[in-house]
């Protein structure tokens, strides 16, 4: 009789479906345990439940990399906190010419654009020299002291695993972590300029020598307008790899993700679709209220 019912069990353990493993280094919410776990091409993730904080996916959460434009997230922070005039037209000067990397930049010096312009095409496109100009401009003391403000931001928030030495992304020193980036985030959700103009698809300007100057988004999502995202930022430097940082809500829940050190060009954003699926796949499991 015993014999018999062991081997029931092992029959209908055979029988139910084999359910993968999550990859190695990755650890998901208990509800999600019993579904297949994406694999995701990011070196560095985390998606977190934007209401209670639970994480539902983690790897590699307190590895510090270098961020690279996410960086603007802060930038943008320390400029709205420091209370200076957003309409005041500043110039771009030769201080802004990227030097450590040699970037280019369509904003040709002398460019004079108010704060909040230069603010929007830092955000939106990612643009170095116009965040390098609202950070030389915003403080006494200049680009030395807005980057002081800003590593004293991150202390205040939590973010003990981060440090900045510019204000655009551009140094490899300026590094954190996913369960930093992750406060970061939240914090930026506070600010309407940032949640606005992280999310605007395209702008113009016109630049000094009157040309119209169409800019983009830096982040597909954004552009192709299918998700609900409500703050994001991109960032790309060699060292840092493809990253992206957002708030967007699946179903009804908001969710903070974090991407860093994807592979491709489109490597982060086929994380986050490989995410949402995954999420959408199994609403009863996670999905609050």
């Amino acid at each position: 009789m015993l014999r018999k019912f062991a081997a029931l069990l092992v029959s209908a353990a055979l029988a139910m479906p084999a359910v993968a493993a999550p990859p190695a280094g990755v650890m998901v919410a208990s509800q999600m345990a019993n579904h297949a776990v994406p694999r995701l091409n990011s070196h560095s993730v985390l998606v977190l439940n934007g209401n209670t904080g639970e994480p539902l996916y983690e790897k590699n959460i307190h590895q510090r990399m270098p961020i690279a434009s996410i960086t603007k997230l802060m930038t943008a922070m320390v400029l709205l906190d420091s209370g200076v005039s957003l309409d005041q037209e500043v110039s771009v000067s030769d201080a802004e010419i990227d030097r450590l990397k040699n970037t280019t930049s369509r904003l040709a010096v002398g460019t004079t654009l108010p704060r909040k312009e230069m603010l929007l095409l830092a955000l939106m496109s990612s643009e170095n020299r116009a965040a390098a100009t609202l950070a030389r401009t915003a403080l006494p003391g200049g680009t030395a002291a807005f980057v002081e403000r800003m590593n004293k931001k991150a202390r205040s928030l939590g973010m003990n695993e981060t440090v900045f030495y510019d204000p655009t992304g551009l140094d490899l020193r300026n590094t954190s972590t996913a369960n930093d980036l992750a406060r970061m985030v939240k914090a930026a959700h506070n600010y309407p300029l940032i949640r606005a103009f992280t999310t605007t698809p395209e702008h113009q300007i016109v630049s000094v020598r009157n040309r119209v100057l169409q800019y983009r988004n830096s982040n597909a999502l954004v552009r192709e307008g299918n998700w609900d995202i409500s703050v994001q930022k991109t960032g790309y430097i060699q060292e840092a790899g493809r990253c992206m940082v957002m708030q967007t809500t699946v179903g009804s829940q908001p969710l903070i993700i974090v991407l860093l050190a994807a592979g491709g060009n489109s490597a982060r954003v086929n994380d986050a679709r490989n995410i949402k699926t995954w999420l959408e796949s199994h609403p009863g499991n996670w999905l609050a209220g």
